[in-house]
């Protein structure tokens, strides 16, 4: 879509590794000539700087913020076999077995991970973690009953709650999702004001000339509120969402204290 509105090739460069960091530095490390972008997540532009003591790049000064494209809530989800209905069913089972229910994530520092940590200190439960290597073998695990809860991004799970191979109590939006319209958020569900959502958004490098910047945010912004991109994110737990010039910066902002005082207080740290 974005190559067509602009009249040029798009290529992608899928580079993993260190939870995204790899590729945020080959971006950062680019000429700011509007040529080289960057999708980035709430894992590279406001948890990682909390996480990695030696990471490669400076999320703020690094970069120019064009566009934040898109928002997922993290999804608390159970077994069905568990006597879990809702979120106070799951608190109070918790509370019930101290120490005794493992709920998994994609991996430690992720969204999920995060999610878990701040949740259970708010619910004052002592739940414990179990990283995965990504989301499908927690899963697996869920389904196959060696872990009991998980908290990952709608998207992940979806499938599996539609199929009811799993249960959906909570998530962890402001609104609740369209996909899952029926299951409540965390905050309606008494924990007032409680919100997280994984993100992407789209970065330049730092000091990309702000008429590139404000060109390519303005593309990106139609493409994002098109019905094209909505239906082709909605069905799958993803709410397309745009965001751009300060308000993007200051939405990155507020997301880099959020999740860093949430990695503070988990004490995680991933050399």
């Amino acid at each position: 879509m974005l190559g067509d509105a602009l009249k040029a090739t798009v290529v992608i460069d899928n580079r993993g590794g260190a939870g995204g960091s790899l590729g945020a530095e080959a971006v950062a490390r680019s000429a700011p000539d509007g040529q080289t972008l960057l999708v980035g997540t709430v894992g590279t532009h406001a948890i990682n700087p909390a996480l990695y003591p030696k990471l490669p790049y400076d999320a703020v000064r690094d970069f120019s913020p064009v566009a934040l494209v898109a928002l997922a809530p993290v999804a608390v989800v159970v077994h069905p076999s568990q006597p879990v209905s809702n979120l106070a069913d799951l608190v109070a089972l918790a509370k019930r077995m101290p120490g005794k229910l493992n709920y998994g994530s994609a991996g430690a520092g992720t969204p999920g991970h995060l999610t878990g940590e701040m949740f259970k200190t708010l619910a004052g439960i002592e739940i414990q973690h179990v990283p995965y290597k990504g989301s499908a073998p927690a899963v697996t695990d869920l389904i196959g009953g060696q872990i009991q809860i998980m908290f990952d991004p709608l998207q992940s799970v979806l499938s599996n709650v539609q199929a009811d191979k799993l249960r959906a109590v909570a998530i962890s939006s402001k609104t609740r999702s369209a996909a899952l319209p029926s299951v409540p958020t965390i905050s309606e569900s008494g924990y007032d004001g409680f919100e997280t959502t994984a993100w992407w958004g789209v970065f330049a490098p730092a000091r990309t000339a702000e008429a590139i910047t404000a060109t390519l945010a303005g593309e990106i912004e139609r493409i994002v509120r098109s019905d094209a991109f909505r239906n082709r994110l909605e069905p799958l737990g993803v709410l397309a969402t745009a965001i751009s010039g300060d308000a993007f910066s200051r939405f990155q902002q507020s997301e880099l204290a959020k999740w860093g005082k949430a990695a503070r207080d988990a004490g995680i740290k991933i050399d």
